[in-house]
């Protein structure tokens, strides 16, 4: 796929940034902020976590987020945005802010 980068384009310390940002966001859909804006965003974790994907669009615009990561043997990613770069999907990632939840 043409744009499509792997994470050696990224540095070791935002990679380990981007994994653990994406690590602390939930499964399923949620709202929340990135850059002072309103988003939506979906987070599907293969049963054998091999795969992370996120969908993600600004709510009320036009801009959207969305990649695959996978895990490959000896535990190497593979960062595969989908028609954007990593860069942009990295700044997401690090930056989004979901809501917090209101007790019932």
């Amino acid at each position: 796929m043409p744009g499509a980068m792997t994470n050696d384009a990224l540095l070791a310390s935002e990679l380990s940034d981007f994994e653990h940002a994406l690590a602390k966001l939930s499964d399923g859909y949620s709202e929340g902020r990135f850059q002072d804006r309103p988003w939506g965003v979906t987070v599907k974790r293969s049963p054998e976590g091999k795969r992370v994907w996120l969908y993600g669009e600004e709510l009320g615009g036009t801009d959207v987020v969305s990649f695959n990561l996978y895990v490959l043997s000896g535990a190497s990613l593979t960062l595969k945005p989908c028609e954007m770069s990593s860069s942009k999907v990295v700044d997401f990632v690090l930056g989004f802010r979901p809501a917090q939840t209101q007790p019932v």
